[in-house]
């Protein structure tokens, strides 16, 4: 699923009230953080997480692009050392899900 600016734009505007919930460490993206995102992005869809300082290998771009890919996720924003990541989860009634805007641009024929 390929999010629209739009889409991006609405869950950047829900993300500034986010606390940081993930942070990658020294130790890189391990197995039990991936699971970690995982079950975050299931109970909450839209999650932020950090590259702390202390971690060499990543910078906040990369980190948040593998562990998409590890979660089946999409990367939202990355700003400095801080980055957003949603999936749609399937656990919640459809009204408690956040609604995404859809794109009104259709081709008319």
């Amino acid at each position: 699923m390929e999010l629209t600016s739009k889409q991006r734009a609405q869950l950047r505007g829900l993300a500034n009230s986010l606390d940081t919930i993930l942070q990658v460490g020294k130790d890189g993206l391990t197995e039990n953080l991936v699971k970690q995102a995982n079950e975050a992005l299931e109970a909450r869809e839209l999650i932020k997480g950090r590259v702390l300082d202390n971690n060499l290998e990543y910078d906040a771009r990369s980190a948040s692009a593998e562990l998409a890919r590890a979660t089946r996720s999409e990367v939202v924003q990355v700003i400095g050392t801080r980055f957003v990541l949603y999936r749609e989860t399937h656990s919640k009634p459809k009204d408690k899900r956040i609604a995404l805007v859809r794109d009104e641009k259709k081709k008319q024929l």
